[in-house]
């Protein structure tokens, strides 16, 4: 059957499957209102359908590139009440964007600075181990590293 074919009457673990995630995080996109409840059938299963599926893939992929669940819901919120909402969007993801950034340039800090530590360490012979003491360090070279970013935490 074709993916994108209207599709009624999916159970829960079908949904699951034909989207790729954990029956279990279908229950809890559910339960935090990111996928609407679906109707029931007769004998009380839950009946999902494409439209289901498709926002279950949007917030799949949101999380995917990291957006955390407020701002998939914010986009979710753009999506069900908003006829044009890419400006919005773009500033949601231009946010995130910035974000992203910081932490890949934090993470390069900490990558130089464990190579500085562990080159310190050399064979590993010394009776003190110079990474060791580092550590105890009241201020690492990270956090003196780190430019202050108003509005992200770290």
């Amino acid at each position: 059957m074709d993916d994108h074919a209207v599709v009624k009457g999916l159970r829960r673990a079908e949904l699951a499957r034909r989207t790729g995630c954990n029956l279990e995080t279908v229950r809890y996109y559910e339960k935090i209102g990111l996928l609407p409840e679906p109707p029931r059938t007769a004998a009380g299963y839950r009946s999902y359908d494409t439209g289901h599926e498709r926002r279950l893939r949007f917030v799949l992929r949101a999380r995917e590139l990291g957006f955390s669940i407020d701002e998939v819901r914010e986009l979710l919120r753009l999506v069900d009440e908003r006829d044009q909402p890419c400006a919005e969007a773009r500033t949601l993801a231009a946010d995130h964007l910035a974000d992203v950034c910081a932490k890949i340039a934090d993470l390069k800090r900490m990558e130089r600075v464990l190579e500085e530590m562990v080159a310190q360490c050399d064979d590993g012979a010394r009776p003190e181990c110079p990474l060791i003491e580092a550590l105890f360090q009241e201020q690492s070279a990270i956090s003196r590293e780190r430019p202050r970013r108003p509005g992200l935490h770290g």
